[in-house]
């Protein structure tokens, strides 16, 4: 079923620091990310990630969907737009393969939602 959340990323200036924090906060589980930039979260319910150089973000929550082009389509469509797929250098294959897709994106008021494809979808 798409639409549902499926993903959530948190974004902080350095991931050591979130690990450590967010850690002794919630008692997530954290291993080392696909690039080794960052964390995947073992919260126990919803997936999620962490990455560094992102100072003051807000929390991305991603939804699902079965077909990741179509979908952002869609949203321009709808007067939205795409911000980016896959972050900085394209998608990294390895990070697709276990994770799935991902898209960042904007309503059409500029409120931000990613767009996520689970794995095996290609």
């Amino acid at each position: 079923m798409a639409g549902e959340p499926s993903f959530f990323e948190l974004g902080v200036a350095d991931p050591e620091r979130g690990r450590v924090f967010y850690g002794a906060l919630f008692g997530w589980a954290m291993d080392p990310g696909p690039t080794g930039r960052g964390y995947t979260l073992g919260t126990g319910g919803l997936p999620g990630g962490m990455h560094g150089g992102d100072a003051g973000a807000s929390p991305y929550l991603f939804f699902r969907v079965d077909d990741l082009e179509a979908a952002a389509a869609r949203v321009r469509e709808l007067g939205g737009s795409v911000e980016s797929i896959g972050g900085e250098g394209g998608e990294d294959p390895e990070s697709a393969g276990r994770f799935g897709r991902f898209m960042l994106c904007r309503d059409d008021q500029g409120s931000a939602f990613g767009l996520h494809e689970p794995p095996g979808k290609r």
